[in-house]
């Protein structure tokens, strides 16, 4: 177990351009993974008993130029289609895609905004200041467990200017498009046609058409239209002058659910886990002003609710439509562990040369104050500080990948553990929270057993008087 862990980290060197630079990557994953408490970076130097004289040197790291998150992603990529854990959904990967937000009050932190926040969570408020993330991940697991492994995180929202500063010609893309557009890219990493999950937001024209300018058929969406949603029939040719219609009649989908309502079919279908009772109907259809793409609409009927889903790929049958979008909750899961198991969020990088935040300005706003920034210095302490952003919440996902990794590979050894007691034990695979707690209280055995692992090797060094590690 600890050797998978210790060469599935080693498989990252080739994306650190020095040694330094890759012992402290791999020393951040592992303390993420072992950490007890959330309390920043200063939790990885208690956890692992790192001299506090490497402090500064590991903060540097993260502002260091020695890496590049998209070479880590595709890396991490690479490991994880590798690993043979990918579950695959009707003969194809599943991948998920959303977005998640992630509170933060620093004034001078790049990619801080004011974003609204949908939630029948009463504690929760309407309006918070913080990051916008998008990020894809990948089913992985057995019908005994599924995990959703997620396999790249980068800020979607607030850092348009930034990201032109850095020359990323993806600064003008919006949200949407920028989700697709990295899901096909994932796809080429993987190097097979996966099937991406995604909610009902992300059911837009231009979704549509970064995915046919960028997906190349690797790439088909499974997703969820609004239940306002209308559709077109497909044109009929009428001999008479002038350009052939583009669509045929409008039709409300909402109506099919009585209009047509003889036409579904019944069925069980296994949903979160179980077998429910479903009714669907499918149909092709036209969708998008403009644009009149032909997909594939399946009205469903479960417990009472009324939904309507979609796919880009009109081969799939109905129930593979439903099953798939089921598997997309995955994400929500995903996030959970990743704020409350990893504290992937826990981080306040800031840089005294951002234009300070303005939280009750109406009237301008820190992309305003960011474009009026020309010093060159000025902006690349400010691109360094995002990338520092983006690069600890990448770590975070990495660590997390691993302990699901671990979990399913490993999972006799952690159950037959003595070390956690729980009160409704699992017999089959154990959650995140399960395994991070065997390995940080299994991990001192290790020196003993194992001492040529790179990770001991590397974190007798950092215990050590000096500090040879600041050139990275």
């Amino acid at each position: 177990m600890w050797r998978f862990i210790d060469e599935t980290l080693k498989s990252f060197k080739k994306c650190f351009s020095n040694k330094a630079a890759f012992k402290w990557f791999v020393l951040i994953v592992f303390g993420l993974m072992l950490r007890s408490d959330h309390l920043g970076v200063t939790s990885i130097i208690r956890e692992l008993g790192i001299n506090p004289i490497h402090y500064e040197s590991m903060l540097h790291f993260f502002h260091a130029n020695s890496w590049e998150i998209d070479n880590i992603i595709r890396c991490w990529v690479q490991i994880v289609a590798k690993s043979g854990l990918m579950h695959r959904v009707h003969g194809q990967p599943l991948m998920m895609g959303d977005g998640v937000k992630a509170g933060k009050e620093g004034r001078k932190m790049p990619g801080v905004k004011k974003l609204h926040q949908e939630s029948e969570n009463v504690s929760k408020g309407s309006y918070i200041h913080g990051h916008q993330f998008g990020s894809i991940g990948v089913l992985l697991g057995t019908p005994k467990k599924f995990f959703c492994t997620l396999l790249s995180i980068r800020l979607h929202d607030g850092n348009s200017i930034i990201s032109e500063w850095k020359g990323d010609e993806l600064a003008k893309e919006s949200q949407v498009s920028r989700m697709v557009r990295e899901a096909c890219a994932i796809a080429s990493y993987i190097g097979e046609s996966c099937r991406l999950a995604l909610d009902r937001y992300y059911l837009t024209v231009n979704a549509l058409e970064t995915l046919k300018k960028f997906g190349d058929g690797m790439v088909h969406i499974v997703t969820k239209a609004k239940k306002n949603a209308v559709a077109y029939t497909h044109p009929i040719r009428k001999h008479r002058r002038g350009a052939p219609p583009k669509k045929g009649d409008t039709i409300k989908l909402s109506t099919l659910f009585s209009t047509r309502a003889d036409d579904f079919t019944k069925t069980k279908l296994n949903i979160y886990g179980k077998m429910q009772d479903v009714e669907y109907f499918v149909i092709d259809l036209l969708w998008g002003k403009k644009l009149y793409q032909e997909l594939r609409f399946v009205l469903v009927k479960y417990q009472g609710k009324l939904s309507i889903l979609v796919s880009t790929d009109l081969t799939l049958s109905g129930e593979a439509v439903i099953e798939i979008y089921a598997f997309r909750f995955k994400i929500e899961s995903a996030f959970r562990e990743l704020k409350q198991v990893i504290a992937g969020f826990a981080y306040r990088f800031w840089s005294r040369y951002m234009p300070k935040l303005n939280r009750f300005a109406k009237n301008e706003t820190m992309e305003q104050k960011l474009a009026a920034v020309t010093d060159e210095h000025q902006k690349a302490k400010i691109i360094d500080t995002f990338n520092a952003i983006e690069g600890f919440a990448m770590f975070a996902v990495i660590a997390l990948g691993i302990i699901q990794m671990v979990a399913l590979q490993f999972h006799q050894t952690i159950i037959a553990s003595p070390l956690r007691w729980l009160r409704t034990a699992r017999n089959d695979i154990p959650s995140e929270a399960t395994t991070a707690d065997f390995l940080r209280k299994s991990f001192n055995s290790t020196f003993h057993f194992s001492p040529d692992l790179c990770v001991n090797r590397f974190i007798r060094e950092a215990q050590s008087d000096t500090d040879d590690s600041s050139a990275v």
